[in-house]
């Protein structure tokens, strides 16, 4: 072999050897950015899975606590208005039908999207007489009817129609008329509440109602 084919077979092993290291190094390039994209890939889902739990379950608290009511005292709760009748759901269950503690237990839940308040009794006019006075306040009720109770969104309100049947000659029904109050003793629009219960018929000779509470009265 001459001095100058010696020379080019050098050149050339020299030039195999690079170009297999150049193609080496792209290879392990490739591999290191496809993993690097991979581990960036997996991170972001992590992060979003985590702010999407995170979000979910504040959410969940949120609501839950938004579905409260607060007891106030008046001129204390300027971000709240006076609840409409027509944005409240009333339900009433008659309960211990027939026995002592006989009662319509009246609930009502906030409707609307923003807070409100309801205050004193709600007023009561049982049976299909509209033009019939609206039952009076008990007289054992416990004090605190000039309360605020502020509901939430989906925020709920207690109060109960008490029943005295002594009998004979008493009024027989399956529903009521109901209004809430101002804070002047003023009364809304009347709304009918039809009784639901085991015995959704209900009798009576006397009635009187209790204030709106954020517990439900008589619950044992």
């Amino acid at each position: 072999m001459t001095t100058r084919n010696a020379r080019r077979t050098t050149r050339i092993s020299v030039l195999a050897a690079a170009t297999a290291a150049l193609a080496l190094g792209l290879t392990a390039c490739g591999g290191a950015d496809d993993g690097s994209k991979a581990a960036g890939h997996d991170h972001t889902a992590d992060t979003s899975a985590s702010r999407s739990a995170a979000g979910a379950d504040s959410t969940g608290d949120l609501k839950d606590g938004a579905r409260t009511a607060t007891v106030s005292n008046k001129g204390a709760t300027a971000a709240a208005r006076q609840c409409r009748g027509d944005e409240m759901l009333v339900t009433a269950v008659h309960r211990f039908a027939g026995q002592q503690g006989d009662h319509l237990l009246v609930t009502a839940s906030n409707e609307g999207s923003t807070p409100c308040w309801v205050t004193s009794y709600p007023a009561v006019k049982l049976g299909g007489d509209v033009d019939a006075a609206a039952l009076p306040h008990s007289k054992k009720d416990n004090p605190g009817g000039d309360k605020q109770i502020t509901l939430a969104p989906g925020g709920k309100a207690y109060s109960a129609v008490n029943l005295f049947d002594y009998g004979s000659k008493h009024h027989t029904a399956r529903s009521f008329a109901i209004a809430l109050r101002g804070t002047d003793g003023r009364t809304g629009p009347f709304y009918s509440v039809d009784a639901k219960g085991t015995k959704p018929q209900f009798t009576w000779n006397e009635a009187d109602v209790l204030n709106w509470n954020t517990k439900k009265p008589y619950d044992f």
